[in-house]
């Protein structure tokens, strides 16, 4: 079994519409009920900044201050982490836009949000994502990015270093007076990066893919093929320098056409997931709402479980509203796939009722106007 991390302890300071809130808690899965608009997503959005990035909502942390405060917000946390007992803080000094974030792990200064992933992983699974199949690839190319970070830290610096070279590159080609070695420096540096983005990738789908192969959710959700499309398609199994020097050349060749563009158009960047319905053999994207929304939850579950077969540590889940249009005995299912995780699980929804099947094995709070009993 993996090591249970789990937080003991959480508390907020002007963070959304909460003025002040301390919560103990315990290894249990905890879940929030309360009306709409009560604050249940606000808790799990501040659980979610406890990882690198904006969190569930990738807001601006100036919309994430309470609405009045003068100093920011902060988010405090005491869990039991991957390294053993830890104390995390985190938030702003000031509640104007342009605010950095601030990260202090037990009372140091962290020289980078990564450090977080030393500590714990959280995932999630949010209402917003349920349009991931018919959306943009640039929302798939999100989610993909996010379940690679979750093994791999270093991940987000490649891709932030990627995206800052290709913002250079193209600057230069639109000024028409690039100096052709300074152009192609930046090019090597994408060449490297971009390749080394999208074999992780490709890595992570290929793990993803056995554990569905083995029927990881217990035949409950439906079994999903993965591909990415869009880069140096067909090419992936050939060595890292090859494919760094076709891209290359790709990018060499293909400068007139950005500038003309105003953009690059060939790279990472571009690429799309590809999610299908295996018993339909079916495009994630014509399926049905439910079905959608079901190979989704099993492929948020296989990651959570391939994240702590590889770690040994199972993560932290963010559930928002996940059992509302499931009946009584998927509910059951659906509960005990979480528990079996081994991890803490934060669920919400409107009547407490949904989540009986949980039994003991969960705490019960109840979120009003900004206040937790229970």
């Amino acid at each position: 079994m993996p090591h249970k991390v789990f937080l003991s302890r959480l508390k907020l300071s002007d963070f959304r519409n909460y003025a002040g809130l301390s919560l103990q808690l315990d290894a249990r899965h905890v879940v929030l009920t309360g009306d709409n608009g009560a604050g249940k997503t606000n808790l799990m959005e501040a659980v979610s900044l406890l990882s690198p990035g904006r969190g569930l909502r990738r807001a601006a942390y100036a919309d994430v201050a309470r609405v009045g405060a003068e100093t920011g917000f902060s988010i405090f946390a005491e869990l039991d982490g991957m390294d053993g007992p830890v104390e995390i803080g985190t938030g702003t000094a000031g509640a104007e836009e342009g605010q950095a974030r601030r990260l202090r792990i037990n009372g140091t200064t962290a020289k980078t949000v990564d450090e977080l992933l030393d500590h714990l992983r959280v995932l999630w699974l949010t209402p917003a994502m349920d349009g991931l199949f018919t959306g943009g690839s640039s929302d798939r190319r999100r989610f993909l990015d996010r379940l690679v970070l979750s093994l791999d830290p270093e991940h987000g610096r490649r891709a932030s270093d990627y995206e800052r070279a290709m913002r250079s590159r193209n600057k230069l080609l639109s000024e028409g007076r690039a100096d052709p070695a300074w152009l192609t420096g930046l090019e090597r540096q994408m060449a490297e990066l971009g390749i080394s983005m999208a074999l992780a990738r490709q890595e992570m789908l290929g793990l993803l893919a056995a554990l569905v192969d083995k029927n990881d959710a217990g035949g409950i959700y439906p079994a999903a093929d993965l591909a990415l499309s869009g880069f140096l398609d067909g090419e992936w199994h050939r060595p890292a320098f090859d494919l760094e020097e076709q891209y290359l050349e790709m990018m060499r060749n293909g400068r007139y056409r950005d500038a003309a563009a105003g953009r690059t158009l060939d790279g990472p960047h571009r690429s799309d997931l590809l999610i299908r319905h295996r018993a339909k053999n079916m495009e994630a994207g014509r399926c049905s709402t439910g079905e959608q929304k079901a190979l989704l939850v099993g492929l948020v579950l296989a990651h959570a479980r391939l994240v702590a077969n590889m770690t040994g540590h199972a993560p932290v889940l963010l559930l928002d509203e996940i059992v509302a249009h499931l009946d009584e005995g998927r509910r059951a299912a659906l509960f005990d796939l979480v528990d079996d995780l081994g991890g803490q699980a934060f669920m919400t929804g409107t009547d407490q009722s949904m989540f009986s099947a949980l039994g003991e094995r969960a705490r019960y709070l109840t979120v009003a106007n900004g206040t937790v009993s229970g």
